[in-house]
């Protein structure tokens, strides 16, 4: 019997955010991530370590040299980026010199170098750090545990031309993300209201979470969100808002 796979307006090509051994706190090297990403029918991924102030993670230098990996490993092209850190002077955690060596780069607030200031203090270093041409995406925007104007925050998502994450991770641990989901559909139906393009990632610590989308999927088809909205559905899409950040 051939077995016919299911058609999803939610098909996601790309998985821009994940961590390897590099990152302290992870469980794969590079190679074995995009061996996992192979068996996944993913076309592209983004290794995106943490930047300076997470534990463990690996020092800057490591961001100067990616030059020696293969951009195609197990027939998956390579993107090379960092989760760099959000911090309260509304800069990002890695130098410029080396983010400008990076294909992309992503900014998230973490606990382990961010004091909460207030929603609306929070609000304005996220968007702060959304001006810095290097950085495409803002991950992970969803823990009450440090409050965002959400209001503010998607409209200068479109100003600035950098996506807003829906984090597959966070969804798999709510009890440990403060309103994570509550936070996701606001966001969400904002985006839509807005007409403001998001991008969805698994953030995966280990390969076997390497393109796993799926509680990000479910809550986009339980608010019926428009997949023309969502950056990493189309790989000529991403790559090209990619691109628009030496725009800003």
């Amino acid at each position: 019997m051939i077995t016919v796979k299911e058609y999803t307006p939610y098909e996601i090509v790309m998985d821009m955010h994940m961590h390897t051994v590099a990152s302290g706190h992870a469980y794969g090297t590079i190679r074995e991530m995009a061996q996992a990403a192979s068996a996944k029918g993913l076309s592209y991924i983004g290794i995106s370590e943490h930047g300076p102030g997470i534990p463990g993670t690996c020092d800057p230098i490591y961001f100067t040299n990616l030059k020696v990996v293969p951009r195609i490993l197990y027939g998956v092209n390579l993107l090379h980026g960092c989760e760099t850190n959000v911090l309260n002077d509304g800069t990002v955690s890695l130098e410029q010199e080396r983010l400008e060596k990076l294909d992309y780069g992503i900014a998230g607030i973490h606990k382990q170098c961010y004091r909460d200031e207030g929603r609306e203090k929070n609000t304005d270093n996220v968007i702060s750090c959304m001006k810095n041409p290097k950085i495409s995406m803002i991950s992970h925007p969803d823990d009450d545990h440090i409050p965002l104007d959400y209001e503010r925050l998607v409209p200068a998502s479109g100003k600035y031309h950098t996506a807003l994450e829906l984090n597959n991770s966070s969804l798999l641990k709510p009890d440990k993300r403060l309103n994570c989901v509550e936070n996701y559909k606001h966001m969400l139906r904002l985006c839509e209201q807005y007409r403001i393009p998001i991008v969805v990632n698994s953030d995966a610590h280990d390969p076997s979470y390497v393109g796993r989308f799926d509680e990000a999927i479910a809550l986009l088809q339980e608010l019926k969100f428009d997949p023309e909205l969502i950056l990493n559905t189309s790989v000529e899409r991403l790559l090209k808002f990619i691109g628009q950040r030496e725009d800003k």
